[in-house]
C-alpha cells in the first residue's frame, strides 16, 4: 500500500470511527456488544473481536502502524459503509444493527 492509499485509508477511518477507544473498550465488555455478530467458530464475533483490534489502531502512532492495521483498517471502512446502507426504519437505538456497527467503532447516534 502506498502512501497516498495509507493517508486515504487513515481519512475515512477516522472519519466513520466515531468511538474513542475508551468508549469502544467498555462497550466491548458488555453484555449487548457480546450478543452482536456473527461467530463463524461459535466463540467471538468477527466484530467483537474487530474491535478489540480498532481500539489498539487508535491508541497507535500513526507511523507505528502496518500494512496489515492499514488492510484492517481498509475492512473497517467496508463493513461500516454497508452496514450503513442497510439501516433500518425506525428508532435503532436498541437494535441488533447499531450495536454490530459498534462493535466496528460507529455509533450511529454518536
Amino acid at each position: 500500500m502506498d502512501g497516498e492509499q495509507r493517508e486515504e485509508t487513515w481519512r475515512d477511518f477516522r472519519e466513520l470511527v466515531n468511538m474513542s477507544p475508551a468508549e469502544l473498550e467498555e462497550w466491548l465488555a458488555s453484555g449487548r456488544s457480546q450478543d452482536a455478530g456473527q461467530r463463524p467458530d461459535g466463540g467471538e464475533s468477527t466484530g467483537h473481536a474487530s474491535g478489540r483490534r480498532i481500539v489498539a489502531i487508535l491508541r497507535a502512532r500513526k507511523g507505528d502502524l502496518t500494512d496489515d492495521d492499514y488492510q484492517h483498517m481498509r475492512k473497517v471502512v467496508g463493513y461500516v459503509r454497508r452496514h450503513l446502507a442497510q439501516r433500518p426504519s425506525g428508532d435503532v437505538r436498541d437494535t441488533r444493527w447499531r450495536y454490530s456497527l459498534m462493535n466496528w467503532g460507529h455509533d450511529p447516534l454518536g
